[in-house]
C-alpha cells in the first residue's frame, strides 16, 4: 500500500531530517502529485524554504502549512489529508507533542540518521517512542524505515556500522538505499527545490533520490524537472479593411 502520510522524524537534531523532507516533497511535485509539507517544527527552516521556492522558476507548486501545536497538526491533517495524494510532516529534532501527534495520525515514518554513534544512540529513543505511539495508535502498527543520510560516498566502515547498528531495533526497519554527502542537497533545498530542479543538475544526487522513491512509494524514477511556460505575445492583427481604408485616405490626402 502507498503511504500517503509520511512523517520524517528524529529525535536527534541535525541529522538532515528537513532536507530529506523537502527532497522528498519536489521529487513527489515533479510526479504529478498533489503534495501538502507540513512544518511542525518550530525553528520553520522548511516553511522559509519553499517560500524562496515560490520566487523560482519551477513548474510545480508545494503547498506548505505551519503547525507548532501538536493538537492542531493532528487536527488538521486528519482533516485534510484526503484533499491531498502524498502529505509529508517535518517535525523538530526532539520528543514533543508535535512528533508524538505526527507519529499517530502517519501511515509511514522515515528517520533519517547520519553514520555517527550520536545518531545511532537517538535510534533507541526513536525505538521505544515509536512502540509508545503505537498505544495511541490503538495498536495499528506504524511502519518505521531508517535512512543513512550522509553516508560516506566511499562505502566506509561508519557506513557498515550505522547499518548494523538497526539490528538490535527489530520495530524499525533499514532501507536497502542511502543519500551519500553532497552539497547538491544542501544547495538545492535551501531554495525549497528538488536535486532534479537545481539549475546545476547531481546525477548522483538524482539517481539517490530516484531509489528512495522507489523504497518509498514502488514507482518510475522522478521525471525531469519541468521548465515553467513562458509567455508570448500574439502579434496584433490589423483588419483588412481597416488597411485599405487607411491606404484610400493617403492616397486622397496626396492628390489634395
Amino acid at each position: 500500500m502507498i503511504p500517503k502520510i509520511i512523517a520524517v522524524a528524529n529525535t536527534k537534531g541535525g541529522t538532515g531530517k528537513t532536507t530529506v523532507a523537502l527532497q522528498l516533497a519536489a521529487a513527489r511535485a515533479l510526479q504529478g502529485k498533489k503534495v501538502w509539507f507540513v512544518d511542525g517544527d518550530p525553528q520553520q527552516t522548511a516553511s522559509m524554504a519553499l517560500t524562496l521556492r515560490d520566487s523560482q522558476p519551477v513548474g510545480v507548486f508545494i503547498n506548505c502549512a505551519s503547525y507548532s501545536n501538536g493538537t492542531l497538526l493532528g487536527t488538521q491533517v486528519t482533516r485534510q489529508a484526503k484533499l491531498w495524494d502524498t502529505v509529508f510532516i517535518d517535525v523538530g529534532g526532539f520528543d514533543s507533542t508535535t512528533m508524538r501527534m505526527a507519529l499517530t495520525v502517519c501511515d509511514l515514518v522515515l528517520i533519517p540518521f547520519q553514520p555517527r554513534t550520536f545518531d545511532s544512540w537517538a535510534i533507541s529513543r526513536m525505538s521505544k517512542l515509536i512502540d509508545e505511539c503505537t498505544v495511541l495508535r490503538k495498536g495499528v502498527e506504524l511502519p518505521a524505515y531508517a535512512l543513512i543520510n550522509c553516508a560516506d560516498p566511499t562505502d566506509s566502515s561508519d557506513n557498515r556500522d550505522a547499518a548494523a547498528s538497526l539490528s538490535d531495533f527489530p520495530n524499525i526497519r533499514l532501507l536497502d538505499c542511502s543519500l551519500c554527502r553532497r552539497k547538491a542537497y544542501a544547495n538545492s533545498s535551501g531554495l525549497g527545490l528538488g536535486v532534479a530542479e537545481a539549475k546545476v543538475k547531481d546525477a548522483k544526487a538524482i539517481a539517490e533520490i530516484d531509489q528512495l522513491m522507489v523504497s518509498l512509494f514502488g514507482e518510475v524514477k522522478t521525471p525531469p524537472a519541468r521548465e515553467p511556460r513562458k509567455k508570448t505575445q500574439t502579434p496584433r492583427k490589423t483588419s483588412r479593411a481597416k488597411t485599405t481604408k487607411t491606404a484610400d485616405k493617403k492616397k486622397k490626402e496626396a492628390a489634395e
